[in-house]
């Protein structure tokens, strides 16, 4: 099977393997790895036995979404009180019940073969057309652990007409269609829930209102600076 045995169309070979022989938690055994499926991302069948309050093992299968690990960043101006956002169409919404598939995101993507801040700064300024200095690291999650492995890197940094290197808009090349959108920081707190509904953002949005740069006592140190 492509993937398995023979490589498939990104020259991966050995994509059954993945977690037979995992010994981190003892309560689990890892019995088969099943191939579904290698397209650009992989979906394997796992059989295990997990070990239960009363030491029994219990036979269990999990079928995972491998799509690897990505990176999503907050673009932020203090002084300004706003965010750079981007609007870009996304199909899964689409067909689930989203009334466009328009969505307004932090800028974000997978890692592929570099590392997290290797990432982030490209596609900050492959998105929105920013390049951004000082990273700050905010936290790393498992967006939806039942049946998908990907772990995002969740960053922030400012950006300013310092920043901007060009008008952004995604990689023609790779069919995106992205628009840059900037935002008052309190317009888009406020439209979390209808306006901006993708989780990535929605985090980002808590988490600068909250613990970063506009949060009360942050913002005070800040203007003091």
């Amino acid at each position: 099977m492509l993937g398995a045995d023979e490589p498939d169309h990104r020259g991966r070979t050995g994509l059954h393997l993945t977690g037979l022989g995992l010994d981190r938690n003892p309560g689990v055994i890892v019995d088969q790895v099943e191939l579904l499926a290698a397209g650009w991302h992989v979906l394997r069948r796992t059989r295990f036995r997990e070990r239960d309050a009363a030491g029994a093992w219990i036979a269990k299968v999990a079928e995972t979404y491998d799509r690897g690990n990505g990176a999503t960043i907050l673009l932020y101006d203090p002084e300004r009180r706003t965010v750079l956002l981007t609007r870009q169409f996304r199909y899964p919404v689409y067909v689930n019940d989203h009334p466009d598939g328009m969505l307004l995101e932090t800028a974000a993507g997978l890692l592929d073969d570099d590392d997290p801040e290797t990432a982030i700064r490209r596609e900050a300024i492959e998105e929105t057309g920013h390049e951004v200095a000082d990273l700050e690291h905010v936290f790393d999650v498992y967006m939806s652990p039942g049946s998908v492995t990907e772990r995002i890197h969740f960053y922030a940094a400012r950006y300013s007409a310092d920043t901007s290197a060009h008008a952004g808009g995604g990689l023609a090349e790779e069919g995106e269609h992205i628009d840059v959108v900037e935002l008052g920081f309190d317009e888009a707190l406020a439209a979390i829930g209808t306006g901006i509904i993708d989780a990535k953002t929605v985090m980002l949005l808590q988490w600068a209102a909250l613990r970063g740069p506009f949060a009360p006592a942050r913002g005070v140190a800040t203007r003091q600076t």
